[in-house]
């Protein structure tokens, strides 16, 4: 028999077919149309009300199952479910999409979730907690709209909590898992380009385009409580580690804030001269060094930490020296013309080699140095003996000049 057309009451009113006294489920084997509306379930009644439904199913245990009866291991044969409710006391009110055959549960509606909960328009946008995203995702929410990324530790990985959130103070990062850190923030109104990574992987503050690890547009860098450090495993001599560069003098300023020892240091280049300079002195550089390599002091000069004095409360072991040895060792010193392999072959400078000079006196610390003040005493002894030799000299010449003098008298 095939029905084309019936109402779901007409369909209802069959006559049921008896099988062995027992009541027979009915079997259509041709096309269903119900133009009316059909109720499914124990507990539907005759003359159900449908209102404006279409299909009404009505008992205490809600379930739409596809039961996929394919066969053949290339078609696909998954069973699949909609549920209503739970089914056991004190259950979930809820609706959700079961996956029959994997015994999971992808998808779940509770009752009472907002409206717009999800929202999927018809550009595909997904709107959550709102009917009119105007982005791919857009949430929506009165107080913090946050977005949780949780690793739950199912795979054997420890268990990690990150929120990405934002309100009217900022838009942060927050470490859930330990003690709900923030450890990254933007304020609103930040300006464009605040924080730029390039695809160099170089880093821009301010800079869209930044040419270096670490660029700067403009504006200050301070570090509180904390160390600036810069290390670098190359072994080139012409390594630069720090550049300070500007249309201008470039200062660095060390500042002692502790009331008891105040100072204010500053390292600059000014019109081609370095200076070190105190600033809570009298404003005069305790140091200039200047293109052509000429030192200036405010102070006096210590090396090996003994300070370049002659004040014979500052010496010890003292030891009296030959000034005529010391003039002979000088008649062997080889004094040249020379200049400095850093300098121009036009520099030229005039003086003994640092060997030698120790190999003859035994001077200083080092055979690659010839002290200040060791040269000094050097000249002077050879001065001292020089003045002994001529002083002896003028005597005997004016012993002489007596002698003469006596002869001349005798033969007159």
């Amino acid at each position: 028999m095939k029905i084309t057309k019936y109402s779901a009451l007409a369909f209802l009113s069959l006559p049921v077919m008896m099988t062995n006294s027992a009541v027979a489920d009915n079997q259509i084997l041709d096309d269903l149309i119900v133009t009316q509306s059909a109720c499914i379930g124990q507990d539907c009644v005759n003359g159900e009300s449908f209102g404006f439904d279409t299909l009404r199913l009505k008992e205490n245990n809600l379930r739409i199952k596809f039961q996929d009866t394919s066969t053949s291991a290339s078609f696909p044969s998954n069973d699949w479910q909609i549920t209503a409710n739970d089914s056991e006391n004190g259950g979930a009110n809820k609706f959700s999409i079961d996956d029959v055959t994997g015994s999971k549960t992808p998808f779940t509606i509770e009752a009472s979730a907002p409206s717009h909960s999800l929202y999927v328009d018809a550009s595909g946008s997904v709107g959550l907690g709102t009917s009119n995203p105007i982005v791919e995702m857009h949430v929506v929410n009165g107080d913090s709209p946050t977005l949780r990324l949780e690793q739950n530790g199912s795979s054997g990985f420890t268990a990690q909590t990150w929120d990405l959130a934002g309100n009217e103070t900022n838009f942060f990062v927050r470490d859930v898992s330990n003690g709900s850190k923030l450890p990254f923030k933007i304020m609103p109104n930040a300006p464009t380009n605040s924080l730029v990574v390039s695809a160099s992987g170089n880093v821009g503050i301010g800079d869209q385009t930044p040419d270096a690890a670490l660029d700067i547009e403009s504006g200050n860098v301070k570090i509180t409580n904390g160390v600036l450090e810069v290390a670098n495993s190359s072994s080139s001599y012409n390594t630069t580690l720090i550049n300070l560069e500007r249309a201008g003098a470039s200062r660095v300023t060390f500042k002692e804030t502790n009331t008891s020892y105040p100072s204010d240091w500053q390292l600059s280049n000014f019109q081609q001269t370095f200076v070190i300079n105190e600033k809570t002195n009298d404003g005069l550089p305790e140091f200039t060094l200047d293109e052509d390599g000429n030192l200036t002091l405010k102070g006096q000069v210590t090396a090996n930490n003994v300070l370049l004095t002659s004040d014979v409360n500052k010496k010890e072991n003292f030891l009296s020296v030959d000034s005529t040895a010391i003039l002979n060792a000088i008649a062997q010193l080889s004094i040249s013309k020379w200049n400095y392999k850093s300098e121009s072959e036009n520099t030229q400078h005039i003086g003994p080699m640092a060997q030698q000079f120790y190999d003859l006196f035994g001077l200083g610390d080092s055979e690659k140095h010839i002290s200040a003040i060791d040269s000094a005493g050097v000249s002077l002894a050879a001065a001292k003996a020089l003045l002994e030799l001529n002083n002896q000299k003028e005597k005997k010449i004016a012993d002489l000049e007596q002698r003469l003098e006596k002869l001349e008298k005798a033969l007159n």
